[in-house]
């Protein structure tokens, strides 16, 4: 099965409404007009642009997902968001376990679990990330952590994990500028694949996404791409500007 080949952005927690709306129009617009056979586009605008965006871009083939999901049906959850609520608006694809949503929130792979469970069973894709952080790998732990993240897939079926993506984020790479090189983050997604493989099969491993995050920008995602096991790139920074975004689009 061939992979499918993915240019996802993360806005984080960036744009006014009105930024929001224009942004997504400008992708639309240079998207209908400039040639990326092969790219699937993804956006995780922040939840206040979810529902409006979802309508801007409907029909444009360009997908639109949260950037975090409660692994809980409904309840006295204070400023969380459910399943439910995120198909309510059309919204088809979720992050899990963001290395921020780690770091900052507390999030971990027992709860990162539970959200991959609650998002496949309401049709949402879950987009789940993974990676270690610089002390982890000076440690020589890296395989290990991310082994270990991989985890929270485990009590899914072949069925479901293959409605998985995977995102390799390592943290000592988000937003700092330095990227992994090629080979590095190749390497990782050999991994990555192989405890797939250990956990599901060959097949579900050979044919699932597995995304690099990490300062990818317009003039190191060719040099990413061309690697046998990446498949695409969720992009922080270089997604708040369209001519960025579109330009790592067109670089598989």
């Amino acid at each position: 099965m061939k992979r499918q080949k993915i240019a996802a952005g993360n806005w984080k927690m960036h744009k006014t409404f009105e930024e929001g709306q224009g942004l997504a129009q400008e992708i639309r617009t240079m998207a209908a007009t400039e040639v990326m056979p092969e790219a699937k586009l993804l956006i995780f605008p922040p939840y206040i642009h979810l529902q409006a965006i979802a309508k801007q871009l409907a029909g444009s083939g360009i997908g639109v997902g949260a950037q975090n999901i409660n692994q809980n049906e409904q309840g006295a959850f204070t400023g969380e968001v459910s399943a439910s609520m995120l198909k309510s608006i059309d919204i088809h694809y979720t992050l899990v376990g963001h290395s921020e949503r780690r770091q900052y929130y507390n999030e971990t792979n027992a709860s990162c679990a539970a959200k991959i469970v609650t998002s496949i069973k309401h049709n949402i894709v879950p987009v789940y990330c993974i990676g270690e952080t610089l002390a982890e790998r000076e440690a020589n732990a890296h395989f290990s952590i991310v082994e270990e993240q991989l985890s929270a897939m485990k009590g899914l079926s072949n069925e479901d994990a293959a409605k998985c993506i995977l995102a390799y984020e390592p943290v000592w790479a988000i937003g700092t500028g330095v990227t992994a090189s090629a080979d590095q983050a190749n390497e990782m997604h050999i991994h990555i694949r192989k405890c797939v493989a250990n956990m599901f099969n060959d097949e579900i491993a050979s044919g699932i996404s597995i995304l690099y995050g990490g300062s990818v920008k317009p003039d190191n995602a060719k040099s990413l791409f061309a690697m046998s096991d990446i498949d695409g790139a969720l992009i922080g920074g270089a997604a708040l500007a369209s001519r960025d975004f579109i330009d790592i689009a067109k670089s598989f």
